[in-house]
């Protein structure tokens, strides 16, 4: 009997923008087309080059970046392509896409779907061209509302829509606004977030007059947009990230879930048999050696069992389901109790965390303050 195949992730890095926003540090810089086409060929041999893929099979894909919708969908066709000659497939694997609103066509989205990508999440951040403006965003919002019913018609079923909240010169009003705006559309999936200020950003730079909201209103930014989602029939499932029932992004929950991942492309990470390591993110190097894994492969780390315990309750942690007890001890041989009991008595004593159904999580309260408490449970 043939042995069950053990669920992958594929994450495929496209560091090519029009230009870098003023918050973003991610890797990621404007290109040539020549560059683009390049990269495409040396992403399709470190594809063929990867080997012990034989025991997995795809559950999920998520071509990130940058911005892939800069790419054309016959380079995105033929990435995809090289991928699935590779490694099977899942019959019913989430292939996502990140499409920037201000690069998208209706003839692109539907070469995208023709590629075989079934969900696609619009980085819009705000719905309002004041707001977009001050981010550095190259789209406007009607842009992205053309975007997103052209992306309906190329047949996308399963949509999400990112927005950042806490932004300079940024109301409660406003947010608010923002939210209900783009709840009226009904996609699928809406991911929430905060603004941080990330070093080496020029919002970093410039953060002493950028007139961002206050704590407080910060804080009430992020408790109301549970409840407002909820009126449109958006359920939390974690930390940042609301969904109509069935369509949690899949792909993010393996994440969380410690599936095992493999990271392709220019600086894109890895978790595969409890060793992490991340590709170079030197552009010239991975170009000449793509196909040579050992040597683009860098930062590798073999994961202690302590190490693996640690991620399984930070990263379970941020699911509104929380860490399960019986997972816990499955994976590790260990009671959760007898590892972290001390820690889980102390935040349920203050209310922020929960325990339910052999699920330990964290309450409405203890979400305000998580980094607080998943700090807590670095052992060291």
């Amino acid at each position: 009997m043939e042995r069950k195949k053990q669920k992958l992730e594929l994450y495929v890095h496209i560091p090519f923008c029009v230009r870098k926003c003023e918050y973003c540090d991610f890797l990621s810089f404007s290109s040539e087309e020549a560059l683009r086409k390049d990269y495409t060929d040396a992403l399709r041999r470190e594809i063929r080059a990867v080997d012990g893929l034989d025991g997995y099979q795809v559950s999920s894909v998520f071509f990130g970046g940058g911005t892939p919708s800069l790419m054309p969908p016959e380079e995105i066709m033929r990435i995809m392509n090289e991928i699935k000659n590779r490694i099977s497939f899942s019959e019913d694997a989430e292939t996502s896409l990140e499409a920037n609103p201000g690069t998208v066509t209706a003839e692109t989205l539907a070469g995208y779907r023709k590629a075989g990508f079934n969900r696609i999440s619009f980085g819009c951040q705000s719905m309002s061209d004041a707001e977009l403006k001050r981010l550095g965003r190259i789209h406007t919002v009607e842009e992205f509302r053309t975007g997103y019913r052209q992306a309906r018609e190329a047949g996308f079923l399963n949509i999400n829509v990112d927005l950042m909240s806490a932004l300079p010169g940024q109301t409660y009003v406003d947010w608010e606004r923002n939210l209900r705006m783009t709840a009226e559309l009904e996609p699928e999936h809406i991911s929430a977030y905060s603004l941080i200020l990330e070093e080496g950003t020029p919002f970093y730079e410039k953060q002493d007059i950028l007139e961002l909201p206050d704590e407080d209103t910060e804080r009430i930014m992020y408790e109301n947009t549970h409840e407002i989602l909820k009126e449109y029939g958006y359920e939390q499932y974690e930390i940042s990230n609301y969904a109509k029932k069935g369509y949690e992004c899949r792909h993010n929950i393996g994440y969380w879930e410690r599936i095992p991942y493999l990271g392709l492309g220019l600086g894109a990470a890895s978790l595969m048999e409890e060793r992490r390591f991340s590709n170079t993110v030197d552009l010239k190097e991975y170009l000449q050696n793509s196909q040579k894994p050992r040597i683009i492969r860098k930062n590798m780390q073999k994961l202690s069992a302590e190490d693996a315990m640690e991620e399984f309750m930070i990263l379970g942690l941020r699911m509104c389901r929380g860490v399960s007890e019986e997972d816990f001890q499955k994976n590790f041989g260990k009671e959760m109790a007898d590892v972290y009991g001390k820690v889980i008595e102390k935040y349920i004593k203050m209310e922020f965390l929960q325990k339910k159904d052999r699920y330990v999580s964290l309450t409405r309260k203890g979400i305000s303050v998580s980094n607080v408490i998943m700090a807590d449970f670095l052992r060291e």
